[in-house]
């Protein structure tokens, strides 16, 4: 049996943390990921970045993208020990925007106090990130010990329940 989460429990975990993984594949081929801070607004993720960063070229030339959200776990007062993270990944289609196209607080609230900066802000661009279909999760939303069961920690959650009848959501749950 899979681990039964819902959309907004898994947008709930991806709302508190800071950090991704960005995946995206360049004009050869090839594939290429790099390390992203991101805000969450109407449920899509939003990276600031500069307009000549080689993510912007990569994602003008192929907007499908992937991103893997790890979540760091720790025992309370043994840190040592190491346990492996609790992640969220899914796919999604990318769009490079430029400042005028976005709100002045979505703007403050990915480039925080260097957005008063206008000579940086004119340096920027913004990549909205829309996620597609499901989440794929592993150790969300369960204790630590049951990582271990894999049967347990992973789930596949559709990215907005509303949008997908009950019957549909019923089989991706149960196959994950």
């Amino acid at each position: 049996m899979t681990n039964q989460l819902s959309s907004s429990e898994v947008w709930d975990a991806i709302k508190k943390e800071p950090f991704a993984v960005l995946g995206m594949v360049t004009a050869g081929n090839e594939c290429r990921t790099v390390g992203i801070i991101y805000e969450v607004d109407n449920q899509k993720l939003y990276i600031g970045t500069n307009k000549d960063a080689w993510k912007v070229r990569h994602i003008r030339g192929n907007p499908h993208v992937s991103i893997t959200i790890p979540i760091a776990k720790r025992i309370p007062l043994v840190p040592w020990i190491k346990i492996p993270a609790a992640t969220i990944t899914f796919s999604g289609t990318a769009k490079v925007l430029a400042r005028d196209e976005v709100s002045d607080d979505l703007i403050r609230r990915v480039f925080n106090y260097v957005s008063q900066n206008d000579n940086f802000v004119a340096t920027t661009c913004l990549i909205e990130v829309t996620p597609e279909k499901d989440f794929l999760t592993y150790g969300i939303g369960i204790p630590m010990i049951q990582m271990r069961d894999h049967e347990k920690s992973r789930a596949r959650v559709p990215v907005n329940l509303k949008s997908m009848p009950r019957e549909r959501y019923d089989d991706t749950v149960t196959s994950a």
